[in-house]
């Protein structure tokens, strides 16, 4: 399904968007985006007609429409082929690795994610990862997924991978629900990793972070996002946690990042300590297909800006409710975002049609 928008054509400075060759998707679904993508109209100048150049399909972020909607192609990882270019955004429900084997070799810039923390959230989906599985399959489903990353990354791309902390369960086979924040409570929980304590801080960022770089990647920085208006906790005998760990990673040694992108206080290059508020969104009716962990927007923002230029795609495998995607949308960048649980698939297309 595609979502039509009034899109202007985007700046001669705008980068082109990436594509690359895959194996042919088959002739049906072929002829069905070609059916669908053949009806998104664009407004071109006459000298980029004369020029016979490729337009970008993102605008830049000095003329991208506002408040203009998205247009995508909305697909089922289990039942769509690959795609042979991409040509729009792309919003694909499945698994991340299902997802992933569909898009085109080297056409993302940059990443932005954050996958679900272990023993943490209960998304109440079929094969979600962090709630039955053991922390060290946990940890290698991840790097799997991320192996389809490095295919779908340019050669001068990077990650953003946002990935929370947890405590042991002392082997309790649930959460109790926190007075001061219900979305913890869990009727499942892993049981407690071989060698550690009742209550031990798990280190679990730096477990993956680890794997990450055993794998081949380049662990480039890590980011403490501190959280001023951090939930309070009921815990009474450690501090209560105000922060969560981002990890910088490439694909390779040189890679794109746009230092004056992103400014700390005074005009200062940017520190490795991030003030960002949490910003909860208000449930809708029902509150039926509310997401509990919501990524700030100035976050992603953040992220985007840094290492991606307009006209470049960013990715988020584990696209939840979608904030990377609108960001994007929001910075003039192309967007494609994975996400498991059919609800919240359709609480971004909400999102991006506003």
């Amino acid at each position: 399904m595609l979502r039509r928008p009034g899109l202007r054509s985007s700046s001669p400075e705008a980068r082109p968007l990436r594509t690359a060759t895959v194996p042919t998707a088959p002739a049906s679904l072929t002829l069905a985006m070609s059916s669908v993508l053949g009806r998104v109209g664009y407004m071109t100048t006459e000298s980029q007609r004369m020029s016979e150049r490729p337009l970008p399909l993102f605008p830049s972020e000095d003329e991208r429409p506002i408040p203009s909607p998205a247009s995508f192609l909305r697909l089922d990882a289990d039942k769509d082929g690959p795609i042979a270019a991409l040509t729009c955004p792309v919003l694909l429900c499945g698994r991340a690795v299902d997802g992933l084997s569909l898009l085109p070799s080297g056409s993302v810039q940059t990443v932005v994610t954050s996958p679900p923390y272990w023993s943490l959230r209960d998304y109440e989906v079929a094969e979600q990862i962090g709630r039955d599985d053991g922390l060290g399959e946990y940890v290698k489903s991840i790097v799997l997924a991320f192996d389809q990353i490095r295919r779908v990354l340019a050669e001068d791309g990077t990650v953003w991978l946002n990935v929370g902390d947890s405590y042991t369960s002392g082997n309790r086979k649930y959460r109790a629900p926190d007075r001061k924040n219900r979305a913890r409570a869990m009727s499942v929980r892993p049981p407690t990793p071989a060698g550690l304590k009742p209550k031990d801080l798990i280190g679990v960022p730096w477990r993956l972070a680890f794997a990450l770089q055993d794998a081949g990647w380049w662990l480039r920085s890590e980011v403490i996002w501190y959280k001023p208006n951090a939930h309070p906790e009921s815990v009474r005998d450690r501090p209560t946690k105000a922060h969560e760990t981002v990890f910088l990673l490439s694909k390779s040694q040189e890679y794109f990042y746009d230092v004056s992108a992103v400014t700390g206080p005074n005009g200062r290059r940017l520190r490795t300590m991030w003030d960002i508020n949490t910003e909860p969104r208000r449930r809708e009716a029902g509150g039926i297909d509310d997401h509990p962990a919501v990524m700030p927007m100035t976050l992603a923002r953040h992220c985007i800006r840094i290492t991606s230029r307009p006209g470049d795609v960013v990715l988020d495998p584990y696209a939840g409710s979608g904030t990377t995607l609108l960001a994007a949308e929001e910075l003039g960048r192309g967007w494609v975002g994975v996400e498991l649980k059919p609800e919240y698939v359709s609480l971004i297309e909400r999102r991006i049609l506003g």
